[in-house]
């Protein structure tokens, strides 16, 4: 075969391989950040957080902190619920151009309770692979620690603040499982005293607040107990609440 022949034939496969072909995708990691103490950070999160392309926070400045922590230098990019519907398109074109990013939140695993659902169903939808880290989340060891069933959960997160609100509690009088919610410590009594009206003053709760932080209190009891002991000492940090269910 003629040298030029072999010399084009060679440029194309070339030309081919390296150039037509599209580069792999990237992948979207999902990783879980401590509710509290530092030390609750794993050895994969910082490696991956040390390796992306791009860190997505929901707020910039909280993980900036932690980022600073872990000697963590990466791009860092705001990403939370005001402006995910507007990003999350330039994201995932960053990820099928080959980028790998990852998405944490304030505290805990994004997507419960907090930023990420949106930007993962819009990678999915796009074919880039998902990877979520196992890590910290305030609701399993509240619910573990409550002395509850804990074989058998529904997570309710945030109740509605106005609109909705009873209804949601009405339509869980019949729930059998251990319920576990998430509640501000200025609405924690309020809370507690309409799960008595609906459900009973003597239906079994565990209330946990500041979780892996020095601070770590769980109050359990009856809900009629409960109630006084936060009536008599005011509630503060972010607060759980593991519920009972119907017998």
């Amino acid at each position: 075969m003629p040298k030029d022949v072999i010399f084009y034939l060679s440029f194309f496969t070339f030309h081919f391989l390296f150039v037509t072909l599209p580069p792999d995708m990237g992948i979207l990691y999902i990783v879980p950040t401590p509710v509290g103490n530092m030390e609750d950070m794993t050895f994969r999160a910082v490696r991956i957080l040390k390796e992306v392309d791009l860190v997505l926070a929901e707020d910039t400045r909280t993980s900036g902190i932690l980022l600073k922590h872990f000697d963590i230098r990466n791009q860092l990019m705001s990403h939370h619920k005001f402006n995910e519907h507007g990003t999350s398109a330039g994201i995932v074109s960053r990820l099928l151009a080959g980028e790998n990013v990852a998405l944490i939140s304030d505290a805990g695993t994004p997507g419960i309770s907090d930023p990420g659902f949106f930007l993962v169903r819009e990678a999915v939808k796009a074919g880039v692979e998902v990877q979520c880290l196992p890590g910290a989340t305030a609701f399993v060891p509240a619910l573990v620690s409550s002395g509850l069933p804990c074989d058998r959960f529904a997570f309710e997160g945030f109740l509605p603040q106005k609109k909705g609100r009873q209804s949601k509690i009405e339509s869980l009088k019949g729930e059998q499982r251990t319920m576990i919610f998430y509640e501000s410590p200025y609405r924690v009594v309020k809370t507690l005293e309409q799960f008595a009206e609906a459900f009973g003053p003597s239906r079994q709760v565990s209330v946990c607040r500041e979780i892996s932080k020095i601070h770590e209190e769980s109050v359990r009891g009856t809900l009629e107990a409960v109630i006084a002991h936060f009536k008599e000492k005011e509630p503060k940090g972010e607060i759980v609440i593991v519920l009972e269910g119907e017998k």
